[in-house]
């Protein structure tokens, strides 16, 4: 690992991304790398105008809540950490997430790219499962992906 000079890591501003923001932050004093948080923003739905699917709408308030708090979370963390003399690039785009981190990698340079790996809600699963599966294959550089659920017990 001595290699890694550039960590990119992936916010999709939920809870399980904070995880893998600690572990950016951890190696990146460790190895004394640069760090960028790249946030993604991206809203599945696209539902502006007449909807007439109310659940849906319903799906979208929900959806949009959680990423709010999550955000909030990550901003206090970040916040701490440059607080703390850390310095750390934030990166926020818009777009279909595979495309945008991939873009984002190449960009930055990145050698490693960190991002939560768990299971995924119906939401996430709907959205961004192909997404990913082809960003592990396009990806120039290495990838931690950081397990968030629980270890199964043998």
């Amino acid at each position: 690992m001595d290699d890694v000079k550039t960590i990119l890591v992936v916010s999709r501003s939920t809870h399980e991304c904070k995880r893998a923001v600690q572990y950016g932050v951890s190696l990146a004093r460790k190895y004394g790398a640069a760090l960028s948080i790249l946030h993604v923003i991206y809203n599945p739905f696209g539902l502006k105008g007449g909807v007439l699917f109310t659940r849906l709408l319903d799906l979208e308030e929900e959806y949009e809540t959680m990423l709010k708090e999550a955000k909030q979370d990550i901003d206090r963390m970040i916040a701490n950490e440059k607080a703390a003399n850390m310095q750390i690039k934030e990166i926020i785009r818009d777009g279909n997430p595979a495309d945008v981190i991939l873009q984002t990698a190449k960009e930055e340079n990145a050698d490693l790219v960190v991002m939560a790996h768990h299971e995924e809600g119906r939401i996430e699963h709907l959205f961004y499962s192909k997404g990913i599966d082809e960003l592990t294959r396009k990806m120039p550089s290495s990838i931690l992906l950081v397990k968030t659920e629980a270890f199964p017990s043998d």
